[in-house]
Order: C-alpha cells, then sequence, then structure tokens
C-alpha cells in the first residue's frame, strides 16, 4: 500500500481494535466473515470498488454510497468498521480492497485471539497447508484460478469442518480467493504469519530429515528466539529427501544446512572442473 492507503487502513484496525475489546469473540468472527464476503464483492464490482475509493468524492459522500448498497445486509459493526475505511483516502481502488480483505482477516484472527484459540489456529491452517503440499491433485485442485471460488471452498470444508475450527476454515477460504493476490499456498504461509505477529512471534519454517523430539524442538525455539531478540513460533517439516541437517527460514533469512544442499554444491563443483 501507499502512504495515504496506509495511513487509511491503520485508523479502520485502530476502529476494529476498539470493537474487539467490547465484543464476544462469535460477535467479532461473524463480523469478519462480514467483512470478507464484501471483499469479494468488491472484488467483482469493479464500478463500486471504484467509486468508494474516488478521491473526487467526500468521505461522506462515499459512507453514504456504502450504506445505501449494504444497509440491512449486514450488522452495524460491519457497516461502522466500513464506515471507517470508505472515508479515509486510497491511492488506488485495489488498495480498497486489500484493505477490506484485511480487516476481515484481522477481524477473525482477533475472534481466535479473544477465545484463546488463536496459537490452534496459526498450527490448523499451517498443517493444512502441508497436507496440501503433500498431495499434488489436491494442491492442483485448490490452486485452480479457473475453477470457482465457491466450487475450491465447499472442498476445503468438506476437508476441515469438524477437524479445525470455524476460524481456520473461513481463513482458509480467504486464502482461496487470493488473500493479498497472492497464490493460495502463499497467502496461507501469509495467514500463519500474521496470526503468529498478532501473538507477538516471529514463524520460523524448519525442514529436518526426521521428526525432533519435543525438547530438540523446544531447543531450536529458544536458540532462534535469543538469535531474534523476539518469541519464535517454529513450524516443523519432515523431508527425508533432504537426507539429514536443517534448513531454517525466518522472514528472508536462509539457512540451508541440509546434506542434500551439500551435496548438490559437490556435485555442481564436480561438473565445472
Amino acid at each position: 500500500m501507499q502512504a495515504a492507503s496506509r495511513d487509511s487502513y491503520a485508523a479502520a484496525l485502530a476502529r476494529l481494535e476498539e470493537y474487539v475489546a467490547g465484543a464476544e469473540p462469535s460477535t467479532v468472527s461473524g463480523t469478519g466473515a462480514e467483512l470478507l464476503a464484501v471483499a469479494d464483492l468488491l472484488r467483482r464490482e469493479v464500478r463500486l470498488r471504484r467509486a468508494l475509493s474516488d478521491p473526487a468524492r467526500e468521505g461522506a459522500d462515499r459512507a453514504g454510497l456504502l450504506n445505501s448498497v449494504l444497509s440491512g445486509k449486514v450488522g452495524a459493526d460491519t457497516l461502522d468498521l466500513l464506515g471507517a475505511l470508505v472515508t479515509g483516502r486510497w491511492s488506488a481502488p485495489s488498495e480498497l480492497l486489500d484493505g477490506a480483505e484485511s480487516l476481515g482477516v484481522q477481524a477473525l484472527l482477533a475472534s481466535a485471539d479473544r477465545a484463546d484459540e488463536l496459537g490452534e489456529v496459526e498450527d490448523e491452517l499451517f498443517r493444512f497447508g502441508q497436507v496440501v503440499a503433500a498431495d499434488p491433485q489436491l494442491s492442483n485442485a485448490l490452486s485452480d484460478p479457473m475453477a470457482p471460488v465457491a466450487q475450491r471452498a465447499e472442498l476445503v470444508g468438506m476437508l476441515l469442518t469438524g477437524k479445525a475450527r470455524p476460524v481456520t476454515v473461513r481463513l482458509a477460504e480467504a486464502a482461496l480467493a487470493g488473500f493479498g493476490g497472492r497464490s493460495f499456498t502463499a497467502a496461507l504461509s501469509r495467514l500463519v504469519e500474521l496470526a503468529a505477529e498478532r501473538r507477538d512471534r516471529q514463524v520460523a519454517y524448519v525442514t529436518v530429515a526426521a521428526p525432533l523430539t519435543e525438547e530438540e524442538e523446544r531447543r531450536l525455539g529458544d536458540r532462534l528466539s535469543a538469535i531474534y531478540d523476539r518469541q519464535v513460533a517454529v513450524k516443523l517439516t519432515v523431508d527425508p529427501t533432504i537426507l539429514g541437517g536443517v534448513s531454517v527460514r525466518v522472514g528472508s533469512d536462509l539457512y540451508d544446512g541440509t546434506i542434500l544442499r551439500r551435496l548438490n554444491e559437490t556435485r555442481n563443483a564436480l561438473a565445472k572442473r
């Protein structure tokens, strides 16, 4: 987002946090679902998106248009939060869409936080991403941009309903819609990171050849927390093909100490002789 859009989103996010502080988790979750539904509407209705972000119109005028379109179709809290969003200045209509989508995601994460379930939601999203990555057929089905989102969401519901929290299911559906313009896999990863950020943690993606014990995983997390001067949430993937060693990615930092990397480097060096 450009500066004006960031300021507008920050104001709406502050309004969301005020609302969350006095609301029940289930109420906040419902608001989050409605915000994402409106984001879907803005994604489909380009003219509406442009009108609601038009800098030539006064903020009150844009809010009035919003009310005329959504009054009676979403709750008062949702309408208030969206009003805070559209009265701000937006550098581009696409950034208003991003703002509405991000506000909905943050509301869902906040509802899980209020219910003391945010850590579980974070883990469920990560594990679902692992399941999808391990099954090429499933990955292709969920990532296919030619398949309607509703059809893919039905598949996600079949896979997750009763096995994951409702907030997790709704966030996975947001990933299907391409949260933030990302691919499905990248959107899931970003949602994991946002959940961790709300818990004031950094995500470390760790790949090992064989499972770690709980004590080994704890020591690794403590070591990474000391390095980054922040609590680190370790997300572990077991991949026997790396043969041994460990790969760790934290943000843009990557440490690859796997045997597979060393073998590849040796093979490349010998090929150049």
